[in-house]
């Protein structure tokens, strides 16, 4: 019986873990089921993981958390191996933290949180976990963790790289000022969106968003949004509609809302088509000798049945304002039951514009583990060969 389940069980996936505190020694990340053959680029991923600091609206602590790599496993020499890869991303601050955080026992806290901070995981975690310091739930439950999983990112938007297809991220809303929804960016317009300091490819729309951000900052308050990540090159077939668990929208849906602070998904027009009749709600099919099937609209964001239809990818995070503001919300003491206003660790105004960047991890992670799934291999070459034979059998239909 052992030897039928090894056959298509979840080892043959791509698939990650991290571990680590925000204020521990580092973040490690494991990602397993990489081809063997894919280059790896040290000062590359520096550069994804600096692209998850900036924006607009972010706070002092983004230049005090910077990012030293080591890689552990898993690359010689420029390539993946095939092995799982190892990353871990250091805190340079630990030094400042050792005491405080120290795994080893004997080292008391300076002081425990005991007062839970509304809209975070403090006090769900700590009745949970049975803990009076909310420091034990906060540590792995902030938004540093999202660094570990810039390193997934890195390796799946490479590994989708090799296939020509590319995901990207852009700002279509910071409160109330919003982006238009057309033209969309196409991929070489990243440049144009990371230059921009709240990530938006309207210019027209960018003043009005930094205003909002200034006024919430003014106010002593923070700032939600909504962010958009688009894919291009990808064929019909991507997911599938035999198993729930294997449609691509529902995919993609559990993965951006396991980003922090993210309270909301859309795919396509998805919320806007609700208001809509079926005759103006869906993309129509047409066929032409030398294109092939086409749609000439985009509403149901790229797929039909949890499928990809071949056209661009787009699906929508909402992120709600961040929970730590400076004018501490009402609380209650765990320890006296007493009212409390809630602690306040260190903070941003706004991170919307970084919610896109680790979106877009979160999407190439999808995207590349159905891949494999789907054309398999255990080299980059494998891979690229059950590639190009999935897109013959989608240009001779």
């Amino acid at each position: 019986m052992a030897g039928y389940l090894v056959t298509g069980s979840i080892w043959d996936m791509l698939r990650f873990l991290t571990a680590g505190e925000s204020h521990g020694p580092g973040l490690v990340t494991i990602v397993e089921g990489m081809p063997a053959g894919l280059a790896f680029s040290v000062p590359d991923l520096a550069g994804e993981l600096a692209r998850r600091r900036m924006g607009y609206g972010r706070g002092n602590r983004m230049k005090l958390e910077q990012d030293e790599l080591e890689i552990m496993g898993g690359v010689r020499h420029g390539y993946t191996l095939g092995s799982p890869v190892a990353v871990i991303v250091r805190n340079t601050e630990w030094s400042k933290w050792e005491k405080e955080m120290s795994p080893l026992p004997g080292h008391e806290p300076r002081r425990r949180m005991t007062t839970p901070r509304p809209g975070h995981a403090d006090l769900a975690g700590m009745i949970k976990y049975d803990t009076h310091d909310a420091r034990n739930i906060l540590e792995r439950a902030s938004a540093r963790e999202t660094a570990a999983r810039t390193v997934v990112g890195y390796l799946c938007k490479a590994l989708l790289a090799a296939l020509d297809v590319s995901v990207f991220s852009h700002v279509v809303a910071i409160g109330e000022a919003s982006a238009p929804d057309h033209p969309l960016p196409v991929p070489s317009d990243l440049k144009t969106i990371d230059q921009s300091p709240v990530r938006v490819f309207h210019s027209g729309a960018e003043a009005a968003m930094v205003a909002e951000i200034e006024a919430a900052k003014a106010d002593r308050n923070t700032l939600g949004g909504v962010v958009e990540v688009l894919a291009y090159g990808l064929p019909p077939g991507i997911g599938s509609h035999v198993h729930w668990d294997r449609k691509l929208d529902g995919l993609l849906a559990g993965a951006l809302m396991s980003i922090h602070a993210i309270k909301g998904v859309e795919i396509g027009d998805g919320h806007r088509s609700a208001a809509r009749r079926g005759t103006v709600a869906h993309d129509e099919i047409y066929y032409e000798d030398e294109e092939g099937y086409f749609r000439e609209t985009n509403r149901a964001g790229g797929t039909e049945g949890g499928i990809t239809l071949g056209g661009i990818l787009r699906v929508r995070a909402a992120m709600k304002p961040i929970s730590t503001v400076m004018r501490p919300l009402n609380t209650v003491d765990v320890d006296t039951r007493q009212p409390q206003k809630a602690f306040r660790e260190r903070s941003d105004v706004c991170a919307v514009p970084a919610a896109g960047v680790v979106a877009e991890q979160m999407v190439a992670f999808v995207l590349a583990q159905e891949v494999q799934r789907m054309v398999g291999g255990d080299t980059v070459e494998d891979l690229l060969a059950g590639w190009r034979s999935h897109w013959r059998k989608v240009e001779r239909f």
